[in-house]
């Protein structure tokens, strides 16, 4: 259940960026839910390893890379999924930027779903 719920968050979440960051464009909402999932699918897989692999980076510039690599990772879902398109990197960072928001508040969220569920 949380994961469909994540799921339609974060589509909501990808559709919605279309109209505040310039550079961004879904062509509907299957489109925004298919990128939501890619997006969750880098995430999880891809992410960790580039994460390791860029680590001297991350604590050269005291984790203000990991910003980078979260807006390539975002920017690696535009050139996968269809129907989601992101023009330039600086739509990506911004676009990732608040994907980061708003998974920090989800994850709170079902946390608290969850704390208050088992107690």
């Amino acid at each position: 259940m949380n994961f469909l719920l994540r799921l339609i968050i974060n589509g909501v979440v990808f559709y919605c960026l279309q109209y505040f960051v310039p550079g961004i464009h879904v062509h509907n909402f299957g489109s925004a839910i298919i990128a939501a999932l890619i997006f969750g699918i880098v995430n999880a897989i891809l992410r960790p390893i580039v994460l390791l692999l860029t680590l001297p980076f991350t604590i050269l510039t005291l984790g203000l890379f990991v910003l980078i690599v979260n807006a390539l990772m975002f920017w690696l879902v535009s050139w996968i999924a269809p129907g989601y398109v992101v023009d330039t990197f600086w739509a990506a960072f911004i676009g990732a930027i608040v994907m980061m928001i708003v998974s920090f508040l989800t994850n709170h969220l079902l946390k608290g779903e969850r704390a208050t569920r088992t107690a």
